[in-house]
């Protein structure tokens, strides 16, 4: 279940037009990303959803050789734990 959208600065999952999960992330500077936003719908946690979504901003924001910040809760907490 990882059919995830991906934009300039926002990574998703959608099913028939409803928003299940989200994470945004903002440029900071000429090389800073900030991942400010992560949601994942109530039907979706616990299946480690969230956690594949910062996976994959970090792995968006490495291709463009930005280094990765988080004002999100949740995206620093998981910054906190995984080496980038």
């Amino acid at each position: 279940m990882n059919d995830f959208i991906v934009e300039e600065n926002r990574i998703y999952l959608e099913k028939e037009g409803k928003l299940l999960a989200e994470i945004t992330y903002n440029k900071e500077d000429e090389n800073t990303y900030v991942i400010d936003h992560t949601f994942v719908d109530e039907l979706l946690r616990g299946q480690g959803i969230a956690s594949k979504l910062v996976e994959k901003a970090v792995e968006e924001i490495k291709k463009k050789n930005g280094i990765v910040k988080a004002t999100c809760s949740y995206a620093k907490s998981w910054l906190e734990k995984h080496e980038i």
